[in-house]
Formats: structure tokens, C-alpha cells, sequence
């Protein structure tokens, strides 16, 4: 920026449409809170200052607004009288702070998610270049309802800006309105917000009315027009919510298509806000990407899998995979129908097959639990291969304890471990055993006693069901057959 740029953020409104026990400006939009949207962008914007108005539930708030930018000086607006009113709350909690804003002063609003830091940038630059008292955000759209409509005097120079409510029938039909994204000179803000008035309507103080003060004091005042209208557009109830979130998720799936990335069918892809994604990814319908996930090159993930701040690595395969907080090492192979609790880790060439869930557990390069296995609180080394039906039995009733199993080792099927438990580099266990104690290095462990086989047990413990009798049908065939070949 050219000069001195403040920038007010105006977060203490109600949003009772909402009807919801969250504060507005904290749903999320791709995975980011509104306010944390547009927080996003004035940062890239770089200002002298950031300032944020909060108001109602502000315990909600000011909390997450210090989490994402510990920089922001948080102004309370206690009772809500208007916009005019809430920037004068902001002025106040600067000078309290020692400091008086120069250059340019820019107000924003918490509810924008789809604003981005290059249309303020624009913004900022041409009021600056155009030494206005006053600049409005403004756009031409089709229906204005609702919406401040600018009003221009023949020779299109901005006169004023008229509220819905207050308007008349012939200002309605004005197609130009103003987003309430403002920009002011800093001396001429501090020297018309004491003169704003609340006869209106809605009994409040108007930041627009601004306007005709520059006008009255000769000050020169201007507009300028946003293309992109719904950057502005502000939401208020969860059909808004809705609509926006598609917006923005359409536009962060575009990007990424633009950056390399191969998305198979756009309309069932979710991609959120922080993900990182490489070229050459290939993302097949029904994928949703949440959180801070990244997804590296040559990936393909899905169909119908859904990752949350998780870590993908090169050319692995992931498929109707459920995974949260967890790492996919290069070349591995997951699902489908997998799912990854937080802090499970699976290294390069590793597999995690059909119907396994894992939690905390760190399953190293090349080893593979291939299906129907539960491995929580485990390691597991380099190359080993569990058996089909496993249980990593880690909780006794009041703590969770871990298994180990080391390199190389091949467990057979059906088998439970109880934590804790070792099993070590090269060691084998057999089919339905069950590991109470630990296994030495290249040891063979079976648990399971001799078979016996109780005869005719069915047909005497089950008499007069169809075990039964298919049991004697075949016996009884059996022992005709050893009378003809006479035994």
C-alpha cells in the first residue's frame, strides 16, 4: 500500500436470522469462520492496523478473533446503534491505545466470507490516488433490494447513499449499490463521525451518511464499481450460508484445477480453504478435503473419501477412506472402506485395507494390515504383514496400552493382541492365537490347545432342529455307504 492503511472490521452485529447458539460471523465457510475470511484478507493486505468491532457474544468473539491474529485491537461496542456508531466505538479504542489513524481508513465487515484481498487492494489504491474524502465499494446488479443504492447527480458524480428503508420510489429502482465497504481519509472520518445523525428509519447512525458531509464540505467523494459483486454480499441466515459455501467451494476447486490438479467431477468436490494440494493430484468424485490437509503429487484420492488435516504423500492411493490427523506415507495404499482415527501413520509403500480402523498407530514403510483388523495404540516394523481379523486389544477398562510388533514379522489370521504386548523383529504367531506374552525375535507363538470333535454332538444337543437333522442325513449316508463297501 501507498500510504498508511487502517483497516476496521466490523464483527458485533446479532445475526438473529442465524437462529443459531453460534455468533454469525463464526460459521464456517470452507472450513473458516467468516470473520476469519476476511481477516485472511485485510492481513494481505498488510495495514498499519487491523481493528475489530465485537459486540454480541463477544466471549465467543474476541477469543477467536485473537487466536487468528493475535495483531487485532479488539473494540467493544456495548449497545449496537449503527454502523456510524460502531467505527466510532473502533476510533475511540485507537486513540486509547495511543494512537492516531493517518492516511487511509478502511471499513469491512465480519460477514463477507468471499471478499478477497486484491479487490481491497484496488479499493484502497484508487481512493488513495484519487485523494477522496470518501470512496464506496460499489456495484451495478440486477435486483438492489435491500441494499443502499448510490445516488449520482447528472453528472455522475456520487451525491449520497440512500438506505433501503429511507428511500424513495425512485431511488429504489437505482441499480448501483453500495456494499458498505468504505474508505475514508482518516482527518475527515475523525472530523464527521461526531456529526452523524440517527433521524432515520431505523433510529441509527448511518456510516453512509458520510457521504453528504464530504459533499456539503466540498470534499471530493467517488465509487468504486466491483465486478464481482457476491465478494461483498453479506450473510444472514443459513440459506445465505449455504449459498455462499458453493460459491466459494466452485471457486477453490477452479484455482486448483487452474494449478494442476485433475478433479474428476467438480460438483461433488469439497475442498476447504487451508488445503494444499500439488500438481498432478487426481481427485475422484465424492472427495472432500477438510482442514489443513495436503495432498502431494501424483496422489489419487477417492472416490467417496473424506480426509481432515491430513498429510498425503507422493503417488499414494487413498479410496472410500475416512481419515482425520493422519499421515499417508509415498506410495501407500489405503481402503477402501478404511478409517483412520488421529494419530494413525502409515510409511511409504504401507497398506491399510478393507474394513481396518487404526488410532495412534504407526505403521512403518512396507508393512500392511490388509482387512477386518482393529490396530489402535500399535507399532508396527518395516514389512510386516497382519493376518486377516485382527484386534489390537489395548484397553484393559482404565487405560490404553500399546503393542508392538517389530520387523518382518507375519501374524496369522484371527488373532488378538492384548496390550501390552512385543512381538518380535521376524516372529510369526498362528491362526486364532491370542498374544498375552510377549513373542522373542523369529519365534513361532500359537495359544490354541489340540482340536477335538465332540461326535454326534448335534444330534444329541440340538435333537429336532435342522442341524440335526442334516447332521444325521449325512451320517446316516455315511454309514450306508460303509455297509456296502463292508465295514
Amino acid at each position: 500500500m501507498p500510504g498508511e492503511l487502517t483497516v476496521i472490521v466490523l464483527a458485533a452485529g446479532g445475526g438473529t436470522r442465524m437462529k443459531s447458539k453460534t455468533m454469525k460471523v463464526l460459521h464456517p465457510v470452507a472450513g473458516r469462520s467468516m470473520v476469519g475470511h476476511v481477516l485472511a484478507a485485510v492481513q494481505q493486505v498488510q495495514p498499519r492496523r487491523i481493528v475489530a468491532v465485537v459486540g454480541h457474544q463477544r466471549d465467543q468473539v474476541a477469543p477467536h478473533i485473537q487466536s487468528l491474529a493475535p495483531e487485532v485491537l479488539l473494540a467493544v461496542q456495548e449497545e449496537q446503534h449503527g454502523t456510524g456508531h460502531a467505527v466510532q466505538v473502533a476510533m475511540d479504542a485507537v486513540a486509547a491505545a495511543g494512537e492516531v489513524p493517518e492516511g487511509t481508513v478502511l471499513v469491512a465487515y465480519a460477514d463477507t466470507p468471499l471478499l478477497e484481498a486484491g479487490s481491497l487492494r484496488r479499493f484502497a489504491e484508487e481512493h488513495e490516488a484519487a485523494q477522496r474524502a470518501v470512496s464506496i465499494l460499489s456495484a451495478v446488479v440486477a435486483d438492489p433490494f435491500g441494499y443502499g443504492r448510490v445516488v449520482r447527480n447528472e453528472d455522475g458524480e456520487v451525491e449520497g447513499v440512500v438506505e433501503e428503508k429511507d428511500a424513495t420510489d425512485e431511488q429504489r429502482t437505482i441499480q448501483e449499490i453500495s456494499s458498505g465497504i468504505l474508505a475514508f481519509d482518516a482527518t475527515f472520518l475523525a472530523q464527521a463521525l461526531p456529526k452523524l445523525s440517527n433521524d432515520n428509519a431505523k433510529g441509527e447512525y448511518y456510516l453512509t451518511d458520510t457521504v453528504g458531509l464530504a459533499r456539503e464540505a466540498g470534499l471530493h467523494v467517488g465509487a468504486h464499481e466491483l465486478d464481482d459483486v457476491l465478494q461483498t454480499e453479506g450473510v444472514n441466515d443459513r440459506v445465505q450460508l449455504a449459498r455462499t459455501g458453493r460459491v466459494m467451494n466452485e471457486r477453490i476447486v477452479t484455482r486448483w484445477m487452474e494449478a494442476g490438479v485433475t478433479v474428476m467431477d467438480p460438483a461433488t468436490t469439497w475442498i476447504d480453504a487451508d488445503v494444499v494440494l500439488s500438481p498432478d493430484v487426481t481427485l475422484l468424485p465424492g472427495v472432500q478435503l477438510l482442514g489443513a490437509t495436503v495432498v502431494a503429487e501424483d496422489a489419487v484420492i477417492g472416490p467417496d473419501t473424506t480426509l481432515k488435516d491430513c498429510e498425503v504423500g507422493e503417488g499414494a492411493r487413498v479410496v472410500r477412506t475416512h481419515a482425520e490427523l493422519s499421515v499417508i506415507g509415498p506410495g501407500a495404499d489405503v481402503g477402501p472402506y478404511a478409517r483412520l482415527r488421529p494419530g494413525s501413520v502409515l510409511g511409504a509403500k504401507g497398506k491399510i485395507g478393507t474394513f481396518v480402523e487404526t488410532k495412534n498407530a504407526q505403521i512403518a514403510d512396507g508393512a500392511k494390515v490388509p482387512h477386518l483388523s482393529y490396530v489402535g495404540d500399535a507399532e508396527i516394523g518395516e514389512g510386516s504383514n497382519i493376518g486377516a481379523g485382527t484386534i489390537f486389544a489395548n484397553y484393559d477398562g482404565v487405560a490404553k496400552h500399546r503393542t508392538k510388533v517389530g520387523r518382518y514379522a507375519r501374524t496369522g489370521a484371527n488373532n488378538t493382541f492384548v496390550a501390552p504386548v512385543e512381538v518380535g523383529d521376524g516372529a510369526g504367531t498362528a491362526g486364532g492365537t491370542v498374544v498375552r506374552r510377549n513373542v522373542p525375535p523369529g519365534a513361532l507363538a500359537v495359544s490354541g490347545g489340540p482340536q477335538r470333535n465332540l461326535e454326534r454332538w448335534a444330534i444329541s444337543k440340538r435333537a429336532g432342529t435342522p442341524q440335526a437333522d442334516a447332521a444325521a442325513a449325512a451320517l446316516d449316508g455315511v454309514e450306508h455307504l460303509g455297509e456296502e463297501d463292508g465295514e
